[in-house]
């Protein structure tokens, strides 16, 4: 029966749904499947309609003709049947909408700007809250009742807009106060209609009790206390909830706050994150790294945990890639890092280390890689056919955000121990001088609805995605996207990304595809760990401007193009992509045609390269200047076609090049996790004949690029000793055997065997003659010789703040190119900076060329004449790596000339 029926201000409820929900709560909390089908319904219907706030719908593409109604239908017990050309059956309730032509608030109608044109429609009754823990059905129907058109509606607008109150809450997941001696638990599940702790003594032990919890009408938060500190037990929750196309469902969810799990992450741990006997010893005193003064202080080395030890010889077998590997400190890895902080490296930014959903964390099985030759088939085969279950994978997949990942510890089955190796890693590094950076995925979960790995959805199905304008899950990223537009996923975001700063005492976070996230939940965010840390975290993150979100369609993002002013780095393809050429997504003949202005475009043609303009060498030329410069908006070049512009007036396809408005905005560097190692990529695009010396000096030429660009410096780890990957394009699941690192400095990993098929067997017949060419592999001298070089690199940019400029008026002020214009040598970068004034410049001036043509190049200089230049101190020692510069660079004072040896990096100062 339809009907407006009022009871104690509220609509009439099932009573049959007690009997239900009483029922499905006995024993869950062992039964061995996760989920319980409670009262099925199979109806399948899109949700192209939106709830705007708790009153307001709104249906694109629908109108209504004279005589038509629009009708909400509601099932508490979840049994509505729709058909077109039919009356809606088993409504329990059933409520007329009226057409509302009142304009939205100027928030709301930003919010939902990209809904599309179609009628807004009003609900008028007491208590819309209790609509949410019912099966909806929007229809527009004839005078007989008969359904013309019905949809599901999208809920996240009204849950904002009823549970506003639960932004405030500071307590969500569990929370032991000592001093009280109680443990108590808080659930956001506002669509619930029952939820249910389950308390477990052990992460393997059957359920020691089964609380019931409150709900809270103000907040939508379910939460129960219990006396005495639970510390150390293990806990899920039963949550009952409608989910459409299934019906009533009972789901056994672990804690989206967990500050720990058991193995493979099925229960959560409860723990009192500040208790003793949870940190390491002199955890509370011991001494991080002093504060930077500014972002650009900033030389990041991106690092994985697994990557770091797993092949290191030096490290206990029992720790290695594992979090403790970090704590051998005599090992050949912390030595290396160590180096690496003396010269000059600031962060270890690690790879994915919250609680990872595709590593198994016990019993991961490790592939048998068999002898085979460098252009073999069969090393991918045997890695590739146990991928899914060995013990690898990039990470980026998040199961939850605030809880250390289990494979890296000693134990995954004891919650404590992922939390103290955790800090014990972070101690370490502290200690040998490297702030401790993670890479956070908030854009996706690794799935949605029903599945086994998806967490948020099965607590409030439909609300912590973001949905395309049929009700589906979006995919842009890869995976199920989020939507931390909505309220509480921004502050799970948020919430989390604290407790890694305050609890674990990180000190900066990069932030994988950011701009799938609205800047104004990254600046709540960059306020709220700032205010927890008691210093500035810093955050950098991916700009990318793609998908469902692009060009600000549905808030302003956390972009490129939308993040200046904010103090928020991006990652700057300007550079990158100037000096590698081609693109990311580069494949067959392209991987070989597409040289850059690092390995040959014009200058040094491969055996694969059309004949080219010169005109592409400059724009490629002024490009890399552009990085060099920071990819500041305002910063003014000579371009190669003789004019002078602003940087944000030189297109970078359908972009401006500049896009920043200060130095810290903006991250530089050549390589990183994804896609091919600079190695790799220079592999396919110098000339085959190219030799292993002039190979390894074009590496410090791409590291060089990135240590004198103005902004933030960004290494991938290995990048100084000659990383290969084998020519993988992709390496995220392709196991130890193409991941791996040496310290002993004996193999870079190149000829390895061909890359896993899957995302490289389209490429096999261009990849299979260069692996088998040993020529190009480096020798162990080679591979010490690069790290040394990389060392002085770091060296030099560590001496002067004048290749860490604070501020984009120091930068347009201080920092001069030369050698541009139309009558440029395209294959030397030359600039100069001006310390005069500088704190730390440590140089009155500071002219650096780099040079990356096979052939020595000598430039007259007019504006150079008369100063008293010399060499670096680093480059004219006689313990410098690379000798080249001391032998053969050459300034004539009077004249202003310059002689840069071949593919070489000059640093010139005058005291």
């Amino acid at each position: 029966m339809r009907s407006r029926s009022r009871m104690s201000g509220g609509w009439l409820l099932g009573l049959a749904v007690l009997a239900w929900s009483g029922q499905a709560r006995a024993g869950g909390c062992d039964v061995e499947d996760f989920q319980a089908l409670l009262h099925p319904n199979g109806l399948v219907a899109e949700a192209q309609a939106y709830w705007l706030d708790r009153q307001l719908v709104q249906w694109p593409g629908q109108t209504a003709e004279p005589g038509q109604r629009w009708r909400l239908h509601a099932s508490m017990a979840g049994s509505l049947s729709v058909q077109a050309g039919q009356a809606v059956r088993g409504a329990e309730n059933s409520f007329d909408l009226q057409p509302d032509s009142r304009g939205l608030s100027p928030a709301t109608a930003e919010r939902f700007k990209f809904v599309g044109a179609g009628p807004r429609l009003r609900l008028s009754i007491d208590d819309p809250a209790r609509l949410h823990r019912a099966q909806l059905i929007l229809a527009r129907e004839n005078e007989a009742g008969q359904v013309l058109a019905f949809t599901r509606i999208q809920s996240p607008g009204a849950l904002d807009d009823l549970y506003a109150a639960a932004g405030d809450i500071a307590d969500l997941g569990v929370a032991v106060q000592p001093a009280a001696k109680s443990t108590s638990f808080k659930l956001w599940a506002p669509t619930a209609r029952a939820v249910s702790l389950c308390l477990y003594d052990s992460d393997a032990s059957k359920a020691s009790a089964e609380q019931a919890m409150q709900f809270d009408a103000t907040t939508g938060a379910w939460s129960w206390r219990a006396h005495g500190d639970l510390s150390g037990r293990y806990f899920n929750y039963l949550v009952e909830v409608f989910v459409p196309g299934k019906g009533w469902v009972r789901n056994r969810v672990s804690d989206p706050y967990s500050s720990s799990h058991g193995t493979d992450s099925w229960r959560s741990y409860i723990a009192d994150l500040n208790a003793a006997k949870l940190k390491p010893r002199g955890w509370d005193q011991h001494r991080r790294p002093k504060p930077l003064a500014a972002a650009t202080d900033m030389l990041i080395y991106e690092l994985h945990v697994r990557d770091f030890s797993i092949a290191d010889a030096t490290v206990p077998v029992a720790r290695r890639g594992r979090y403790q590997a970090f704590t051998e400190t005599r090992s050949a890895g912390m030595r290396h890092l160590r180096s690496l902080a003396q010269a000059g490296m600031t962060d270890v930014h690690l790879l994915p280390v919250f609680d990872i959903a595709s590593i198994p964390e016990a019993q991961c099985a490790t592939p048998t890689v068999p002898t085979a030759a460098a252009d073999s088939p069969d090393q991918q085969a045997r890695v590739m056919a146990v991928a899914s279950k060995d013990c690898f994978n990039w990470g980026y997949d998040p199961l939850h955000y605030g809880s250390p990942e289990g494979s890296y510890a000693s134990s995954a089955a004891d919650g404590a121990r992922r939390i103290i190796e955790f800090r014990q890693m972070v101690q370490s590094l502290h200690e040998a001088g490297l702030r401790v950076g993670m890479d956070v995925v908030y854009n996706h979960t690794p799935a949605s609805g029903q599945d086994a790995k998806s967490v948020l959805d099965r607590i409030v199905p439909g609300y912590y995605q973001r949905l395309d304008a049929k009700g589906q899950v979006e995919r842009s990223t890869c995976c199920d996207n989020t939507a931390t537009e909505h309220r509480m996923m921004a502050k799970l975001m948020i919430d989390t990304t604290v407790r890694w700063a305050r609890d674990y005492r990180v000190d900066s976070f990069r932030f994988d595809l950011m701009a799938h996230q609205p800047r104004a939940a990254m600046e709540m965010l960059q306020a709220a760990v700032d205010k927890a840390a008691g210093r500035h975290v810093e955050l950098i993150g991916e700009g990318w401007n793609f998908g469902e979100i692009a060009n600000g369609s549905r808030f302003v993002q956390a972009s490129q193009l939308s993040l200046n002013g904010s103090g928020i780095g991006t990652f700057s393809d300007r550079g990158r992509d100037a000096a590698r050429g081609g693109s990311a997504g580069d494949s067959g003949e392209a991987l070989r045609k597409n040289q850059g202005w690092l390995n040959g475009l014009v200058y040094a043609p491969n055996d694969a390269a059309p004949k080219r303009e010169p005109v592409e060498l400059f724009r490629a030329a002024d490009m890399t200047r552009v990085g060099l410069a920071g990819s500041l908006r305002d910063f003014e070049l000579e371009t190669f076609e003789g004019k002078r512009r602003k940087l944000s007036e030189i297109p970078y396809g359908d972009q401006p090049a500049g896009y920043v408005s200060q130095p810290g905005e903006v991250v530089n560097y050549v390589e990183n996790h994804d896609n091919q190692t600079l190695f790799d990529i220079n592999v396919m695009r110098l000339p085959r004949d190219t030799s292993r010396e002039d190979r390894l000096r074009v590496q410090m030429l791409g590291a060089a690029l990135t240590a004198f660009s103005q902004g933030i410096a960004y290494f991938h780890a290995g990048l100084e000793v000659l990383r290969s990957k084998s020519l993988d394009r992709n390496s995220y699941d392709s196991g130890d055997w193409f991941n791996r690192l040496d310290w002993s400095l004996r193999d870079n990993g190149f000829a390895a065997g061909l890359p896993p098929q899957g995302d490289n067997g389209r490429d096999w017949p261009l990849l299979q003659p260069l692996l088998a060419d040993d020529s190009i592999k480096p020798r162990p001298a080679d591979i010490a010789r690069a790290r040394a070089m990389f060392l002085d690199l770091l060296k030099i940019r560590a001496s002067s703040s004048l290749l860490r400029l604070r501020s984009a008026d120091e930068v347009k002020r201080r920092l001069h190119f030369l050698n541009t214009g139309p009558q440029q040598n395209p294959v030397v970068m030359a600039a100069v900076l001006d310390g005069q004034g500088l704190a730390g410049a440590g140089f009155k001036r500071l002219l650096y060329l780099i040079n990356v043509s096979p052939q020595a190049q000598t430039l007259q200089i007019e504006s150079e004449r008369g100063h008293a230049y010399r060499l670096h101190p680093v480059q004219a020692s006689a313990a410098a790596a690379d000798q080249r510069p001391r032998r053969e660079a050459r300034y004539e004072q009077g004249s202003g000339a310059f002689v840069v040896p071949a593919r070489t990096a000059v640093v010139w100062v005058q005291e």
